[in-house]
């Protein structure tokens, strides 16, 4: 069995270092990319406004590729353990997509011990439905919506598109999500004690776990994880891709090599070639029947010989 308590710990303080790295790099690191638009960011919006809503959590911001119409789009959730981080910290994802004609929606949510699940994927599915309904307004397509997210924003992407009820309750179905490329997720609960963030007994366990959601519904999967993530990610985005098979679902998992729980969301913030950007592009371009990153210099997303879980860089 698990111990939560110390994952949880791990995770916090694993995410806070990368955090005060990326923060510490921000003034003078730009992402490498051979994209050829210019970012254009629209910031602070939100996307709930009930008399409850949370004045700093029910945020959003958008990273769109300048003067261009009918984008795919990148939907991103922070990771964090449930307790900490947020949309700012993103915003090289952000830049790294949209120059490569990709729109991105970076949101917030509220975290533990505010909330306890489903209070974290309420939050997601209000934000879906809101990008579902105005991504239009900005030039993306609402029928090219792709989710993804890292630790427990790749939990909350596999969950959200695999337990429908909770876009059910925003009037979506899992019909419109395009498809869902979780990194280093937690996808069962079954085994761990946390009720901090999951609340008491085996009937929260299962709900907060994708893989007990698993219908034949979903969208197509990609799931990533490090070769040196943490122990047991690896396994589980084995079983949740071999879940979604078994129930005739396109699902791919990759491990991404020579990278670890932090480096693998650091790496891809900073470089369009590197391996889990890559993936998360030809995902996208496969499944948007778009090209993406038209420029000559930009990395081709069409290239044969390019096999991401080859790809070999240094941390």
């Amino acid at each position: 069995m698990f111990d939560f308590k110390t994952i949880l710990t791990v995770l916090v303080l694993i995410w806070a270092f990368d955090s005060n790295l990326v923060l510490a790099q921000d003034k003078d690191a730009k992402p490498k990319t051979g994209g050829s638009f210019e970012v254009e960011a629209f910031k602070n919006i939100s996307y709930f406004d009930d008399k409850d809503a949370d004045p700093k959590k029910h945020k959003l911001d958008l990273y769109l590729p300048k003067g261009h119409k009918n984008y795919p789009v990148l939907f991103f959730i922070h990771g964090g353990g449930w307790t900490s981080g947020d949309r700012w910290q993103y915003g090289m994802v952000g830049q790294v997509f949209a120059k490569n004609g990709v729109g991105v929606v970076v949101i917030s949510y509220r975290l533990s011990p505010q909330v306890q699940h489903p209070g974290h994927i309420e939050d997601v599915a209000r934000a879906f439905a809101w990008t579902h309904k105005n991504i239009g307004k900005y030039g993306g397509r609402a029928d090219q919506i792709f989710i993804s997210g890292q630790s427990a924003g790749g939990h909350l992407t596999a969950l959200l598109a695999t337990n429908e009820e909770f876009l059910k309750a925003q009037n979506l179905t899992l019909k419109n999500i395009k498809g869902a490329m979780p990194m280093s997720g937690i996808y069962t609960f079954e085994f761990w004690r946390n009720e901090r963030v999951v609340g008491k007994g085996k009937e929260a366990m299962e709900s907060a776990s994708p893989i007990k959601h698993i219908s034949g519904k979903e969208p197509p999967f990609i799931i990533l994880y490090a070769e040196k993530d943490f122990p047991g990610c690896g396994k589980m985005s084995h079983d949740l891709c071999d879940a979604l098979k078994s129930k005739k679902i396109e699902a791919e998992c990759i491990e991404i090599k020579d990278r670890n729980h932090v480096s693998i969301m650091f790496k891809l913030m900073m470089s369009e070639t590197d391996p889990t950007t890559q993936a998360l592009l030809e995902f996208i371009s496969k499944h948007s029947g778009l090209k993406l990153s038209p420029k000559k210099e930009g990395v081709s997303l069409e290239n044969e010989n390019s096999k991401v879980a080859g790809f070999k860089q240094s941390l």
